[in-house]
């Protein structure tokens, strides 16, 4: 029971690692391809693995069909339903997704910073929980542990 709790604090974790990795894909996509957030969905999909590279193709093609979405509507209502399986509080899934707020800007630069700002919000979260984590872990395996062993006095 400590070991299953254990893996249930790092299943954040590494949801927020995933995260990180995808706005840092972008970054890339928008920094040295110098393409459009659309395109960039499109390009960073083939990197990704299930659930997240099909939501970035369907943003792509949504914005391919132009029917008058922002990228903003388009990427939030995707990625909410895949954000929505992973062991994510709300802070975190909205600590993503604001860089779509600032996704007006032609600006290559300005979108580059607000992908950048989500990255060192997601980054500082993360070490956070490492932090609280790592002593949560311990007592939960100990905790675990000690109920393992009365349990076994109780059945003596």
């Amino acid at each position: 029971m400590g070991l299953w709790y254990r893996e249930q604090l790092n299943g954040r974790i590494r949801a927020l690692r995933s995260l990180q990795n995808i706005l840092e894909l972008l970054a890339s996509e928008v920094r040295y391809g110098r393409a459009a957030l659309p395109e960039c969905c499109m390009h960073i999909a083939r990197y990704l693995s299930a659930p997240f590279a099909d939501a970035f193709l369907e943003i792509g093609r949504r914005m391919e069909e132009n029917t008058g979405r922002t990228f903003e509507e388009a990427f939030r209502e995707e990625m909410e339903q895949v954000l929505a399986e992973l062991p994510l509080k709300d802070e975190d899934r909205e600590g993503f997704l604001q860089f779509t707020v600032q996704t007006g800007f032609s600006d290559g630069q300005m979108q580059l910073r607000s992908i950048e700002q989500s990255m060192e919000w997601l980054g500082g979260t993360e070490e956070k929980l490492l932090e609280e984590n790592l002593e949560k872990s311990r007592m939960a395996v100990g905790l675990g542990a000690m109920s393992g062993l009365l349990l076994i006095l109780m059945l003596i």
